[in-house]
Formats: C-alpha cells, structure tokens, sequence
C-alpha cells in the first residue's frame, strides 16, 4: 500500500453539517419540492384541526341548548317562532324545518293529513344529511394526507438516496463522510411526511368519531320529534 495513501486516509474527515435547514438546502430540488409540498401539508392539517375543534365544541353546545329548550316544558310553537326567525343549524334546523312542514299542511286550505309524516321524516333526514355534510366538510383531506403523506416522503427519500448513490459513483469515495449527509437528508424526507401523516390520521379518526356521535344524536332527536308529531296527526285526524 502506499504510505502517501494510508496517511492521507489517517486525516481526520472534514465534518459536514447535518442541522435540519442545511440537510434542506443540500438537497436535491426534488427533494425541496417534496419536503416543501408536506409541510403545506402539515400546516393545512393543523389549520383543518383546529377549525373542526371549534366547530365540533360548538355544535355541541349548540345541541345542548336545544335540547334544554325543547324538554323545558316550553310551547313547540313559540320555540318554532324563536328558531325561525334567525338562521339555524344542527338541531334547531331539523326542528324548524319539520315544524315548517307541519304548519304548511295545517295551514293549507285542503288540510290533508296523506303522506305528512312521510314528508315530516323525509325535511328532517334531508336537514340531518346537510347538516352531516357540513361536518365532515375538509376530513378528505385529513384521510388523504395521513394516507399519501408517508409514501410522498418515501418517494423524497428514494429519490435523495439515488442523489446519494450518484455522487458516491462520482467521486469514487464510499467514506462515510461522504454517504451520511445525503442519507441524512434523504430520511429527513420520509421524517417530514410522517410529521404531516401522523397527526392527520389521528384527527381524521378522531373527527369521525365525533360526526358520527353527532350524526346519532341528530337521528335520535328526530325520532322522538317524529313520534311527537305522529301523535299530534292521529289526534287531529
């Protein structure tokens, strides 16, 4: 072996700088543009969060004063006068659009009683739909990102390892000062997508959930409600 070879290998390595921004501006443009995309990602994400966060808490509260309302012992009438004069949502719409069907048949000429609990049941499923509709508005993007979020990142990492390889074939230096950097930043990619992934599947189930606990809630308020009138149509009738 050469001395001059063994003595240039006995130099220690210049050390490469592997924070987080630097392992980001060493990479391939590709690999930029990867981790970029999951970032917005992951910002989208946490925007999508807390905005559900709020709008479940409130729905909830919502629901609640509706329903201390509803079994305080008050008139259905004067709390339909109450709801329907301001815009609703959740539960107080399926009440004011079930009690909007009923006052249109009574107040009608014709007063036809035929098919109004049909029709009562059909305003109060298409309120509940809308009103489902409205809160499961953006989870796709939760499931999308929590699904795609890990291979997007893979995908950054393939490519900055292939990076990698290419320059090792270039330089003809196998060293590991000279492999760690580009691996470091090809797994900062795949770190990247999991940080994205990772809480947009947790909310996503977490979200779900709580539509569907809504969801169940409505559908039993609108049972009880359509019983109530049900009892109302047979005594009238």
């Amino acid at each position: 072996m050469n001395p001059a070879d063994v003595a240039q290998s006995a130099l220690p390595l210049p050390s490469a700088d592997v924070s987080l921004i630097a392992l980001f501006w060493q990479a391939h443009w590709i690999v930029k543009c990867v981790m970029l995309g999951l970032l917005s990602c992951s910002v989208w994400v946490w925007a999508i969060a807390i905005d559900k966060l709020i709008l479940y808490s409130r729905t909830r509260r919502a629901m609640d004063r509706f329903e201390q309302a509803f079994w305080s012992g008050q008139s259905i009438e004067e709390l339909y006068r109450t709801l329907a004069a301001k815009p609703t949502q959740s539960m107080a719409a399926c009440f004011v659009a079930a009690m909007r069907e009923w006052k249109r048949s009574f107040e009608s000429q014709a007063r036809s009683f035929a098919g109004l609990q049909m029709r009562i049941e059909k305003v109060m499923n298409v309120s509940i739909a809308r009103e489902i509709e409205r809160l499961e508005r953006r989870l796709l993007v939760l499931a999308t990102v929590g699904s795609a979020g890990p291979f997007v990142g893979l995908f950054g990492t393939v490519w900055g390892i292939m990076s990698s390889f290419q320059s090792i074939a270039a330089s003809k230096n196998t060293s590991l000062a000279v492999v760690a950097p580009g691996i470091a930043e090809a797994l900062f990619a795949t770190a990247i997508g999991l940080i994205a992934a990772i809480p947009a599947t947790i909310f996503y189930n977490k979200f779900t959930s709580e539509v569907n606990r809504q969801a169940q809630r409505l559908e039993g308020f609108a049972d009880e409600f359509s019983a109530i009138l049900s009892r109302q149509i047979d005594e009238r009738g």
